[in-house]
């Protein structure tokens, strides 16, 4: 059984190269792990359920998204975003990437 890398990281600030939206990765699913209906509906483009699939914070919006590896791309020299959720998941900003947030005792 094949082990699939994910090619972005949870922190990680990337750009939607078709819907050209910034955002910041929240969680990594290794597959598509949605409903058929769901994917018929929104994923017009049929991008490859067998990669990773991204859940990502967009910027300057309250809303998160569901987006094929292919579809993103690294954000060269990353600046922060700004979402409501943002301080709920990450703690700091620190050279590009968002750093997870430490849990509270």
């Amino acid at each position: 059984m094949d082990h699939i890398k994910a090619r972005f990281s949870i922190g990680q600030v990337v750009h939607h190269a078709l819907f050209d939206y910034r955002g910041v990765v929240f969680d990594v699913d290794p597959c598509f792990s949605g409903d058929d209906g769901w994917y018929e509906r929104v994923a017009r483009s049929k991008p490859p359920k067998d990669k990773p699939w991204y859940h990502v914070l967009v910027d300057g919006q309250q809303h998160t998204t569901y987006v094929a590896e292919r579809n993103l791309e690294a954000e060269i020299d990353a600046k922060p975003i700004q979402h409501i959720l943002l301080g709920t998941v990450f703690g700091g900003f620190e050279n590009g990437v968002y750093t997870r947030k430490l849990p509270s005792n």
